[in-house]
């Protein structure tokens, strides 16, 4: 393997495997192929049998094309027939995969038939429960999942891209309060002046052999539980139209919330319900996604940043690679203070992945880190803001900081830089102290 692969980063390497060996084979290889390739570019065969692994349609055969985006759909379809009659064919423990290939955008338009796929986003940092999705969509199993964790720590951005990566359909459909049968199952809609029957998202993910993917269902009424039979695996009957409809092989339910079913006593996700037992208890797999880690989180900018071009060279007149690179690392530190504040109660307000990203973006837009600091995070109530603004020059290396003239809260030259940290943190908890005890009757 070349150096600058053996030199990258974990959660780089691979994909960059991926692209060279598929560079270097056929569609279809074997053993023999994986062992010639592994000699000649001096890598480990057990890490290539183990990113290889969900490509592999039967014993001893990987199929290439679950990877690649050479393939059309409709040449992905031809591909599953194929495989299909091969795998029945064996003593293969392992179930066929869908052969369609990733579509340019997420919803295609092929010969009449759409393509669900996902588009793949080079930018994707896999983390957390990533691999263990992955790992139920690939097997084919019908096994709903339960998806809960605070909001903006990529739960369904990672669905869909396992999905991408498998080149598995998805369906997604978001709940809300007024989601109802005829929402989800289908109804009668005015077509050319005539009532015709419409399938409704799940319907049609059920025929399809397609994840549906339930995204927010802690907003649901109790209007959901038309699933109930359909979480067993059973099908549905369709009664307007006196008709059966049984999943295709394949179909499986995710279902994404930032609660647990139970409701928001403390009233950070409002608007969630309290999902009937019944219904949860479908659910054989509940995982819980907390926000990456701070090494991952910094990757994950790090990707963002070099799509944006903001780590080129001449970017910024005012901005070296380098400032952009410890700007990227102070917001990870800075939100995991925040974040360890919060999950000790301190605080109610959270900094998420998500509005790191925001940042960067807004960085690259304006060029200018105090205006992407303070428009992401106008967000909170002022005194929030101010608190966050605080923490962060606390976090910022003083010769990075360039988010304000004002110098409040930076560590003088007889204090520590933890010392002063801790005194960011204390402003922010009195200040949620205070708010508690102004809404407290």
């Amino acid at each position: 393997m070349n150096t600058l692969i053996k030199n990258m980063p974990d959660d780089m390497i691979e994909e960059a495997f991926m692209e060279q060996f598929c560079q270097s084979n056929d569609r279809f290889v074997k053993r023999s192929n994986i062992a010639q390739f592994c000699q000649e570019n001096d890598f480990p065969e057990s890490k290539a049998y183990r990113f290889l692994e969900q490509y592999k349609v039967a014993r001893g055969k990987w199929d290439l094309s679950l990877y690649s985006s050479e393939y059309t759909c409709d040449e992905a379809q031809d591909a599953e027939q194929v495989t299909s009659s091969e795998t029945s064919n064996s003593n293969s423990v392992y179930p066929p995969k869908i052969m369609s290939k990733q579509a340019e955008t997420t919803v295609a338009i092929e010969d009449g038939e759409r393509c669900l796929i996902p588009q793949r986003d080079k930018n994707f940092v896999s983390f957390g429960n990533f691999s263990d999705v992955k790992k139920i969509i690939s097997s084919r199993c019908f096994y709903p999942v339960f998806i809960t964790g605070l909001s903006g720590n990529g739960k369904t951005f990672s669905i869909e891209q396992a999905c991408a990566v498998l080149k598995r359909e998805i369906v997604r459909v978001n709940i809300t309060i007024e989601t109802d049968e005829d929402d989800l199952i289908g109804g009668f809609r005015l077509k050319n002046g005539d009532t015709v029957w419409h399938d409704g998202p799940v319907v049609e993910a059920m025929k399809r052999g397609a994840i549906l993917l339930l995204d927010e269902i802690d907003l649901a009424s109790n209007k959901i539980m038309c699933l109930q039979s359909i979480l067993e695996g059973k099908g549905v009957f369709l009664k307007k139209i006196n008709q059966m409809v049984t999943p295709a092989p394949g179909f499986n339910i995710i279902a994404t919330a930032n609660t647990k079913g139970k409701g928001s006593d403390d009233g950070k996700f409002i608007g969630t319900n309290i999902l009937n037992e019944a219904f949860l208890e479908r659910f054989g797999l509940t995982f819980e996604q907390d926000y990456p880690s701070q090494a991952i989180e910094q990757s994950i900018l790090l990707k963002l940043a070099k799509d944006l071009g903001i780590l080129e060279e001449g970017w910024s007149r005012k901005y070296t690679p380098t400032n952009v690179e410890s700007f990227l690392k102070t917001l990870t530190v800075w939100a995991t203070q925040i974040r360890n504040t919060y999950r000790e109660g301190g605080i109610d307000d959270v900094v998420s992945t998500r509005r790191l990203v925001h940042i960067v973006r807004a960085f690259a837009i304006f060029a200018n880190k105090s205006k992407a600091m303070s428009v992401c995070l106008n967000r909170f109530d002022q005194e929030t803001n101010e608190a966050f603004m605080k923490l962060y020059k606390s976090c910022a290396p003083e010769s990075d900081d360039d988010t304000s003239d004002d110098t409040s809260g930076k560590a003088s030259p007889t204090n520590s830089k933890d010392a002063a940290i801790q005194d960011a943190i204390s402003r922010l908890m009195a200040h949620n102290a205070s708010a508690m005890n102004k809404t407290t009757p």
